[in-house]
């Protein structure tokens, strides 16, 4: 059964298959990866249409401001500077997005363990559940 990208098994079910788990990581760093492209993709076509940078240095700035650096050149129309403003802001959530969706499987995992051994934990002790 294919399980969609976003689906996690409830901490009741058993603990996802490796093999799965591996499937499920990829999908989610494809996700992550193309979600960073795309934002990417935006910030230089913004930078050389709006602030008239040339390519090497409009993805420079598209780099520098998605991953939190800050901008290199200084923008000296009001559109460049608009969209400068706007793409900071858009990254800022686009970069912490990318990074929760890649990082989700491997912290899910983590928790999903953690609740089944609780569980049989509290089994062994004979608790009830």
């Amino acid at each position: 059964m294919k399980t969609p990208l976003l689906t996690f098994e409830h901490r009741r079910q058993p603990l996802l298959p490796l093999r799965a788990f591996w499937s499920r990581l990829l999908r989610s760093l494809i996700a992550g990866v193309t979600l960073i492209g795309g934002s990417l993709a935006i910030g230089v076509l913004g930078y050389h249409g709006f602030a008239h940078l040339g390519w090497i240095d409009s993805i420079l700035n598209a780099s520098m401001i998605l991953t939190g650096m800050g901008a290199v050149d200084r923008m000296d129309t009001v559109a460049g500077k608009l969209f400068a403003s706007a793409y900071a802001l858009f990254s800022g959530v686009a970069f912490l997005t990318s990074v929760g969706v890649i990082l989700a499987p491997v912290v899910h995992r983590f928790l999903h363990r953690f609740h089944l051994a609780e569980e049989d934990g509290e089994n062994a002790k004979g608790r009830k559940k």
